[in-house]
């Protein structure tokens, strides 16, 4: 008998539809468990405003594993109604009654109960960070096997990177919303990492993290994310202002006032997208910024792609991240990637052929990059077709095939 996996994500991201996919496609997902998910071809839809229906549409899955998920909709439905209206007190962070804490922890808890009672047990949870703390302690008491994603590095090291930045950029420090994270918070990380039996990382640096803060590095295993499926071929050169690309959320996290500052540098002769939410808290030069260049907020993830494939290059300067999705987004659509060393960037790149890597907290740097392909527009469409080679080794197929050998032959 093939052992069962039990898989529990709030929200359901792209790769955790791809670590999902991977278990169904090997006939050992025992379940999903999510907040919605939304039938592909709902009668529904016709009834719902475009903007509702682009948020649900998110939360579809493969047939074979919308089979085996059960939902836990209504406190997330109150989140997104709340996001949507402005009702920032019902969302803040933590403490709102529809806060992503809530939702996480409200979803852990079902899940646990679910453990606890369920005959026969799977043989592993597969569950992430902030939402396996009551999960994994049921799974303790049962003989299952916990498997922790870490989509994003350890805790204290980003706490660091994040103080660090709002006493070097205090205009900024609203938007660095994981330093107000509380004890008890902190916490609940600690607790999942401790119950882990194994913990699953996409990146060198995140797995970098957890060893400086003395993890075991047996404990710890790298499988990189993936991307669509590559174009065939990159779109087009051409001669005009050099058309740059941000996608992400807005925060300083991500490094925005750097990028900002080396796209100044450029003036005239270079475009600016920014895509992504605004973060809730107060930040004067990014309200400037977004007044300045051209912001879409949200978009339907194939629209994402379609933008990619427009522009030169994805500028991706984060302080702290896990791996970076669209790192691999922007290879597979055929433009180069300027990123930074705390990123998946180093694993993904080959410096100066698909992208560069530079310095966090270096806008001269970012600026020198792109005055480079600005200068040399036989340079940038090389990179370009570099990009779609090196899109074609991270697949979200071989994450698949890679995630289900780790994770069977941990459990087995």
């Amino acid at each position: 008998m093939k052992p069962g996996i039990l898989v529990s994500h709030p929200f359901g991201n792209a790769n955790v539809r791809q670590a999902a996919l991977a278990f169904s496609e090997a006939d050992t997902l025992a379940g999903f468990r999510t907040c919605i998910c939304w039938p592909e071809n709902s009668s529904l839809g016709s009834l719902l405003p475009e903007a509702v229906l682009s948020q649900l549409r998110r939360r579809t899955f493969p047939t074979s594993v919308t089979l085996k998920t059960r939902s836990q909709p209504w406190r997330e439905v109150g989140r997104l109604a709340a996001s949507r209206f402005g009702w920032n007190g019902w969302i803040e962070h933590e403490t709102g009654p529809f806060s992503i804490d809530a939702v996480t922890q409200s979803l852990d808890r079902s899940v646990a109960n679910e453990l606890l009672h369920a005959h026969p047990p799977p043989n592993a949870i597969y569950a992430y960070e902030d939402g396996a703390c009551a999960s994994f302690q049921a799974a303790k008491k049962r003989g299952i096997r916990c498997i922790y994603d870490l989509p994003i590095g350890y805790w204290k090291s980003s706490r660091t990177i994040q103080q660090e930045e709002a006493a070097l950029q205090p205009e900024w420090a609203g938007t660095l919303t994981a330093i107000n994270d509380s004890p008890a918070k902190l916490a609940r990380k600690d607790a999942e990492l401790a119950d882990a039996d194994a913990i699953v990382v996409a990146s060198q640096f995140t797995a970098r993290t957890l060893t400086d803060n003395a993890f075991p590095t047996e404990k710890i295993h790298i499988i990189p994310y993936g991307c669509p499926a590559p174009e065939s071929e990159p779109t087009p050169g051409h001669s005009g202002p050099l058309r740059i690309l941000f996608v992400g959320s807005l925060g300083q996290r991500k490094g925005t006032s750097y990028l900002l500052s080396a796209v100044e540098k450029l003036g005239k002769h270079a475009t600016l997208t920014l895509l992504g939410s605004r973060p809730v808290g107060d930040c004067a030069p990014l309200d400037r910024a977004l007044q300045t260049h051209r912001w879409l907020p949200t978009l339907p993830h194939a629209e994402v792609l379609r933008e990619m494939r427009e522009h030169d290059v994805l500028v991706f300067p984060s302080l702290f991240e896990g791996f970076g999705l669209v790192i691999t987004e922007a290879l597979s659509q055929g433009i180069p990637v300027i990123t930074t060393h705390h990123s998946a960037g180093p694993d993904l790149l080959t410096d100066g052929e698909d992208g560069y890597i530079v310095p966090i907290r270096d806008a001269e740097a970012i600026a020198e990059k792109l005055h480079i392909l600005l200068a040399d527009r036989d340079h940038l469409q090389a990179m370009k077709a570099a990009a779609l080679r090196k899109a074609r080794l991270f697949t979200w197929e071989k994450y698949r095939t890679s995630l289900t050998a780790r994770v069977l032959q941990l459990i087995q």
